[in-house]
């Protein structure tokens, strides 16, 4: 497992998208994979940033990238705010687009994107999100 730390920043997004993209191509994932987990953890971090952090250089973003048999693990932590991802409504979708309400779509995306997603809360480590991508067949 390869580990980065990145400051909690949105000039840091760029950073983190790269350091996926490369560890899902060496994992085997397709162009479509590939980008599904870029998108995945964009959404994840700039959730970090905004609702955990409540704004930019308040933490640190902790991104580790590890093969496995059929695919990627991404693991993003900090040392934010938790919450319940449950309390999170589910978007409304089947809207016009100026209705739409920007709240819950990340979750939304990131569900979609992913084969897996489990957030996990500890008072001593922090937040944790572990999301799973498999490679197509």
């Amino acid at each position: 497992m390869l580990t980065v730390t990145f400051p909690g920043r949105f000039e840091s997004l760029e950073k983190i998208s790269d350091f996926v993209a490369k560890a899902a191509k060496t994992a085997g994932l397709d162009d479509a994979g590939v980008y599904a987990v870029q998108l995945a953890v964009d959404e994840a971090c700039t959730n970090i940033i905004e609702h955990a952090y409540k704004g930019e250089d308040k933490g640190n973003i902790h991104c580790s990238c590890e093969t496995i048999d059929d695919g990627i693990k991404v693991v993003l932590r900090d040392n934010g705010c938790s919450f319940d991802p449950e309390q999170v409504p589910e978007p409304v979708i089947n809207v016009p687009l100026k209705d739409l309400k920007p709240r819950g779509l990340g979750m939304f995306l990131m569900h979609k994107m992913m084969d897996e997603v489990h957030f996990e809360f500890t008072s001593n480590s922090g937040n944790i999100l572990t999301m799973v991508k498999h490679k197509s067949h």
